[in-house]
């Protein structure tokens, strides 16, 4: 693609840094039938809308469940919901009706949020994790330690400490040169993709995406795997198979998220680095991964937790009773 039109260019102490006016998103390639795939993309992005405002909205109004753990469910709904509207919309807008170009910082922002929510997304079932192992191997302590302030304070920090290492990722791009092709080979404007089209050295920028990378990706399921171990040491250790069971039970909504998550996004970047996988298989994978554990997530909160069922049962029972009482009044 010509980048004549497309370049802004400045010298800073007898260096060039080409800064593009706009990046050109590739997405697919000769993929018959596409625009249902953005159908159904559009389809995702509307019942994760509901599924999650419902479950905020049960969570807000249900005094009952103003506890630690569903403060952790609060957030892994919000950021659900944030990071489906950061990065559908968009991919929409660009490939269902055309708009393939997109300006330089737009491109920027749009990759910082998707990151960072993606980011929030993992460490949010960290600490779900957390909140298990501390229910099922300390419970005698789980109330002193496992406090509203306490957890508050992490989910703070953790998007204190994510933001950071997002604006870090995403910033260090504003350092690079692009002289030459300036389309970016993939569905949104990833980090990879876009920092490779650079013409000068880009070994911090190869750094930092490892670093985010493990962060994100790979240090958050071994964090979880190993919780998991010691909850299974602890559950070994307790005589009665019912109280395992039900101790067990506690787990498998979690255990769901955390497969529906992270397996499709190890196994797409496993698939990519081990083999040659075709770019189209690639960003479809990438896309499913980014966009389907937000909408099943609520879907699965409210059917696996009887916590959540009732309260629904609840709001919905009251709301009969008021507009019964208003049609008699």
């Amino acid at each position: 693609m010509a980048t004549t039109g497309y370049i802004n260019t400045a010298t800073i102490s007898n260096v060039t840094f080409v800064c593009p006016a706009k990046f050109y998103l590739s997405g697919f390639s000769n993929i018959p039938h596409v625009t249902y795939f953005y159908i159904f993309l559009c389809f995702v992005y509307i019942m994760t809308v509901v599924g999650n405002v419902l479950l905020l909205s049960v969570i807000f109004l249900v005094k009952t469940l103003h506890t630690p753990k569903y403060m952790i469910v609060f957030n892994l709904a919000l950021t659900d919901l944030c990071g489906s509207t950061a990065l559908i919309p968009k991919v929409l807008d660009t490939f269902l009706f055309d708009n393939r170009y997109i300006v330089y910082e737009a491109c920027l922002s749009y990759m910082f949020f998707v990151w960072f929510f993606g980011g929030l997304q993992s460490w949010t079932l960290v600490t779900m994790a957390y909140d298990r192992f501390m229910a099922i191997c300390f419970p005698l302590r789980y109330h002193s330690i496992v406090t509203k302030p306490a957890v508050a304070a992490m989910l703070l920090l953790m998007w204190v400490v994510l933001m950071s290492i997002s604006a870090c990722l995403v910033g260090l791009l504003d350092r690079l040169s692009f002289c030459g092709s300036l389309v970016i080979q993939s569905f949104f404007c990833d980090h990879g993709p876009t920092y490779r089209l650079a013409c000068n050295d880009t070994s911090l920028n190869y750094t930092m995406a490892n670093v985010v990378f493990t962060i994100i990706i790979c240090f958050p399921p071994l964090l979880i795997v190993l919780t998991y171990v010691c909850i299974a040491i602890a559950l070994s250790r307790i005589a009665s198979r019912k109280e395992r069971v039900k101790a067990l039970k506690t787990c498998t909504s979690h255990l769901i998220l955390v497969a529906i998550f992270f397996l499709p996004l190890l196994g797409t970047n496993i698939a990519a680095l081990t083999s040659s996988l075709h770019p189209n298989a690639r960003i479809i994978n990438s896309t499913l991964a980014h966009t389907i554990p937000a909408l099943l997530n609520p879907i699965i909160y409210s059917l696996k937790t009887e916590e959540v069922l009732n309260s629904i049962r609840k709001l919905c029972k009251n709301n009969r009773m008021s507009k019964i009482a208003s049609s008699i009044s």
